[in-house]
């Protein structure tokens, strides 16, 4: 594993620890060159997935990407970022498991879309104003609209 603060390759683990819901190992790592510490992550990978955007060109699925968008959509949301891993990590699970190697980017917009929805309703709003192209306020109105959502047992939305 390349430092990320001097380049070398030479690095040691301090400390191994199951992480997001035991699907993957969190490990804390010191350079034998510079002394910095830094975490990295291994996670299983069933099959290499490839994503065929809406224009036909198909590129590698990034974990990072979906990650983002997720991030984003929930950003000053009272959802944790192990919820987030969670939610991204069932995602991807149910890619892996599907049996396609090619995936749409439409299909792992839908399955955000639904993930979301059952997390928290604000950054589904947000994410599907970005997913369906919103132009104008009237797009989120009939968006939440169409959604009827169902207050939860807490009192919320």
């Amino acid at each position: 594993m390349r430092c990320p603060f001097c380049g070398s390759e030479n690095s040691s683990v301090k400390d191994s620890r199951p992480a997001e819901d035991n699907t993957a190992v969190r490990r804390r790592r010191a350079c034998e060159r510079c002394g910095g510490r830094f975490t990295t992550f291994e996670r299983v990978q069933l099959r290499e997935l490839f994503v065929v955007k809406r224009d036909g060109k198909r590129t590698i699925f990034d974990r990072e990407k979906v990650i983002r968008s997720i991030k984003t959509a929930l950003r000053k949301r009272p959802v944790t970022e192990e919820q987030m891993e969670q939610l991204v990590s069932g995602i991807v699970r149910q890619l892996e498991s599907g049996g396609e190697t090619e995936i749409k980017s439409s299909e792992i917009g839908d399955m955000v879309m639904v993930a979301l929805r059952g997390i928290d309703p604000v950054g589904y709003v947000r994410y599907a104003s970005v997913y369906k192209d919103f132009n104008d306020p009237t797009d989120f109105a009939q968006f939440i609209e169409g959604a009827k959502f169902e207050p939860d047992l807490e009192g919320g939305e």
